[in-house]
């Protein structure tokens, strides 16, 4: 493993926000500046307290004040963070990607999907929400659960019949033969 040194240089400077020319530091290399965000208003004095002098001396302060802070990293980058390893799922997904003809379909067809589950989910979501509807339809799925086992699962010729159908519609649907 390859051992690297790098340092972490930061830098912090005030700047005052009415007109002062900010202080100016000597880099010798690029840097990137990022800027805080600033303060908040002061507080709005209510008319049933008033606030201290104090209080108004640190708002009036804090107003003026803005802080700079400057980061620059230097030193050598390891060969290991560069080189990582793509999942195997990863890579068959690129090929799979890649031996479509038509991308514009697929990704309007995949973006049709997506909005259809979003819209069947707050569909179910806002049927869920209704009194009673939940429990009858939660009876529902029940007796037609009860249904098909004792229809197509209870009894051996049934369950054969059912598993040479699943394997029909599954060979028709990838056009194996």
């Amino acid at each position: 493993m390859a051992s690297t040194s790098a340092t972490l240089s930061l830098s912090s400077s005030s700047t005052l926000i009415d007109g002062k020319v900010p202080r100016q530091g000597t880099a010798t290399a690029p840097t990137q500046c990022v800027s805080l965000p600033t303060l908040p208003p002061p507080p709005v004095p209510s008319s049933n307290r008033p606030l201290s002098r104090d209080s108004w001396k640190t708002t009036a302060y804090c107003r003026k004040l803005a802080r700079n802070v400057m980061c620059m990293a230097t030193g050598d980058i390891s060969a290991d963070v560069g080189s990582t390893e793509v999942p195997e799922i990863v890579k068959s997904i690129q090929a799979a990607w890649d031996k479509v003809e038509d991308k514009y379909a697929v990704s309007s067809i995949a973006f049709a999907g997506v909005v259809a589950l979003w819209g069947s989910a707050g569909m179910i979501s806002a049927i869920d929400r209704l009194p009673l509807v939940p429990g009858v339809l939660e009876l529902v799925g029940i007796g037609y659960s009860g249904w098909f086992v004792y229809k197509n699962l209870v009894f051996k010729p049934d369950r054969e019949a059912l598993l040479q159908k699943i394997k029909d519609t599954y060979k028709e649907i990838t056009g194996s033969s």
